[in-house]
């Protein structure tokens, strides 16, 4: 019927056949939401597999192995943990060291202080995602780190409604010294010739994104969603600190339980970075993390399409407690070998703490367990 209908008829009506089935709105409904829930495993696969129709996430790996390389910016990926393999890194066009306080999924930390020390060293920035480590529990500028960058959508909004991200300026680079940052140091032809950092000293880099990328490129938040991260901003302490108890209990509690191969967190004596949490996060952190469930992907999949209190969903730093399978949806598009890398097999199941009581969190990871 559709194709006979007229435009002034077919602009009103095309994919709006139907109500919204939930609340009989005629008018399109708007979800201030990040994310959906997945009916089952299987559903979040195909998601991500692009079998079932609908939006996927790439990740920073893919952004840069693969969507910036499209544009000229070639990534060498390294072992941060390897300072040698970092600093053989580097070459004569290398503009940035690009590392995470915590990694995802499996809360893997740098030496931020000994890599920033060889980033100075050859005279480049240190820019460093702090999503997991938070404002509150790990302060980068404070260990050499020229920027630091958040997506707010995290703990910093902390209810799962907004998307958003924040750059962090520390002022403390300087953009002219090696010649390599043009577009900040030089005059700027589409700004009246001006110098960016002549002009503004050591707030250069935020300015130049502000006066040129922001213009240009976009990426303007809307002031409701700048409102709801303001007031997420207000309770970051009080909400991370309820993410970090519920999480030391729920550690202890896989890491004794008969049907788990082994626990990926920070805290933990065995764990590699083990030293590196205790000095950089010694008011505890990392509430996303991951664990290997013993019999592979068909364990991990009952377990998690047995739990009631933990959403499937992709988002992780919710006050909910969030669960996925990273080998079948977020990590997915990562071969064999670049899982392995990542630390992921098909056992692994990423968890994101929420601020639910400890026990009643504990009490549907047992339903899980149960139905292994």
């Amino acid at each position: 019927m559709a194709n006979k209908l007229h435009f002034e008829t077919l602009q009103l009506h095309v994919g709006q056949e139907q109500a919204d089935p939930v609340t009989d709105s005629r008018a399109v409904p708007i979800y201030q939401t990040t994310s959906y829930v997945f009916h089952n495993s299987q559903h979040a696969a195909d998601r991500f597999g692009l079998a079932d129709a609908g939006n996927i996430y790439g990740g920073s790996y893919n952004l840069l192995a693969h969507t910036l390389s499209q544009y000229g910016v070639e990534t060498s990926f390294v072992n941060a943990h390897d300072l040698a393999e970092v600093e053989n890194a580097i070459r004569p066009n290398t503009k940035a060291i690009y590392l995470e306080t915590l990694g995802n999924p499996n809360a893997d930390i740098p030496d931020l202080d000994a890599i920033s020390a060889i980033a100075k060293k050859h005279g480049l920035p240190v820019i460093v995602d702090n999503t997991f480590g938070t404002p509150y529990l790990f302060r980068p500028l404070e260990h050499g780190a020229n920027i630091v960058v958040h997506s707010a959508t995290k703990f910093i909004g902390g209810h799962g409604t907004t998307l958003g991200g924040i750059i962090v300026d520390g002022g403390n680079f300087d953009w002219k010294a090696s010649g390599k940052y043009a577009n900040i140091a030089a005059p700027n032809p589409s700004y009246h010739g001006i110098s960016f950092a002549d002009a503004v000293g050591p707030a250069a880099y935020v300015t130049y994104i502000r006066a040129i990328l922001l213009r240009d490129q976009g990426a303007s938040i809307s002031p409701f969603n700048a409102f709801l991260l303001l007031q997420g901003t207000e309770t970051l302490s009080l909400r991370l600190d309820r993410h970090v108890e519920n999480t030391k209990k729920i550690v202890e509690f896989l890491k004794n339980h008969p049907k788990v191969e082994k626990v990926n967190h920070p805290s933990l004596a065995d764990h590699p970075d083990h030293a590196l949490y205790e000095k950089y996060f010694p008011n505890g952190g990392a509430s996303i993390f991951t664990f290997e469930i013993k019999g592979g992907k068909e364990a991990a999949w009952k377990f998690i399409d047995n739990l009631k209190i933990f959403s499937l969903l992709a988002n992780v730093a919710d006050v909910k407690s969030l669960v996925i399978h990273p080998a079948s949806t977020t990590h997915s598009q990562l071969n064999d070998e670049e899982l392995k890398d990542q630390g992921i097999s098909q056992s692994t199941i990423r968890l994101s703490i929420g601020t639910e009581h400890y026990e009643d969190i504990i009490a549907d990871l047992e339903n899980g367990f149960a139905a292994v």
